[in-house]
């Protein structure tokens, strides 16, 4: 038995899909593109050979022949976290990838910590974007200038952390209360029912993924492990220099300290305090996000668990959102949902 080489498949195009009808390929593009004056006899005949060839339309060249293009604004917080170093990674790569569909990404970075400033760059955003990604403070003020943003008719998409009672078109991240009951699942069942006490540090009560896994993990941990008792919550501000001096403090001062969920970043100053005192074995630590750090933590055994969020799966929906809405297309919830990962040392990547 012979075999020939794979043929190339060839796209059906709108002049083909006119042949097959027996239309004008005017007629086929007012049909595909749902304009009126098609008669419905003709209608019919379009549709049943656009599935007949499986015609797709070629949106990108679309725009190509319109003229038509389209700016997207990330707006990303300043600093050195690790995990939003690799998330502004991930969206340049996928600034590469839009390009290609006439879409075209600028990355600004502010604080996000400070309402006033995040705020401010988003009321002075120039007004030839169409579409903008933030890391999202939940707070009147932001919130505010993402509703003018939306009245503009500019499409706001929050990144990572929500402010979901603004007029955002999108929220893209995790469940974040979900991760924190993750996290403290996690946390009872290595301490296997012992009692103590455990720390919970956070960036910023400010930033809605912050307060929603905390929120998480208090609702596990005092429902599930009524042994073990929560500290009042710390902010470290994604600071590694803060949080190790918030971490050096709480071992100072509870002597019966067991677990320490970190729910933001500064992850770098827990691990320095925790081997600096010698109980790096002996406190459970569970953080978020797989950075270099993380790993190196993780590894050596410092750290116990990662609550992990794909950051290049975040950055290239965002972009799709936001592409999909200027275009008028449909978006696919499944393929824009963000999973919970889970790492342990046995199943880094």
């Amino acid at each position: 038995m012979t075999t020939g080489a794979a043929q190339p498949i060839v796209r059906a195009t709108l002049e083909d899909v006119a042949r097959a009808a027996g239309v004008s390929l005017a007629t086929v593009d007012r049909v595909v593109n749902r304009r009126e004056g098609v008669r419905a006899k003709t209608v019919a005949r379009v549709e049943a050979a656009v599935a007949k060839l499986g015609y797709r339309a070629d949106v990108a060249a679309a725009r190509l022949a319109r003229g038509q293009s389209f700016r997207f604004a990330f707006v990303l917080p300043s600093g050195s976290n690790s995990f939003m170093t690799n998330l502004t990674e991930q969206v340049q790569r996928t600034a590469e990838w839009l390009a290609g569909q006439r879409g075209f990404i600028d990355i600004l970075h502010v604080d996000v910590f400070d309402p006033d400033v995040l705020a401010g760059a988003l009321e002075t955003l120039s007004p030839a974007y169409q579409g903008v990604a933030v890391i999202a403070l939940d707070h009147p003020r932001v919130r505010a200038a993402i509703d003018e943003l939306a009245s503009r008719g500019v499409a706001v998409v929050t990144l990572v952390s929500d402010a979901p009672s603004a007029r955002r078109l999108h929220y893209v991240g995790i469940d974040n209360p979900a991760a924190g009951r993750t996290a403290a699942t996690l946390m009872g069942r290595f301490l296997a029912g012992g009692a103590g006490t455990v720390a919970v540090i956070a960036g910023s009560l400010s930033l809605r993924d912050h307060t929603e896994r905390q929120f998480g993990f208090h609702q596990i941990l005092s429902s599930e492990y009524p042994k073990l008792r929560a500290l009042p919550v710390l902010e470290g501000r994604d600071d590694s220099d803060r949080t190790r001096e918030l971490t050096a403090a709480l071992l100072a001062r509870h002597a019966d300290l067991r677990g320490i969920y970190c729910c933001g970043a500064g992850n770098r100053g827990i691990a320095d305090a925790l081997e600096a005192s010698g109980r790096a074995r002996e406190v459970v630590w569970i953080t978020h996000e797989l950075t270099q750090h993380t790993r190196r933590s993780l590894v050596r055994g410092t750290l116990d668990a990662i609550i992990n969020q794909d950051p290049g799966h975040e950055a290239r929906s965002a972009a799709r959102v936001l592409l999909a809405h200027c275009s008028g297309e449909p978006i696919s919830p499944d393929q824009e949902r963000i999973r919970i990962d889970i790492f342990l040392r046995d199943n880094l990547p």
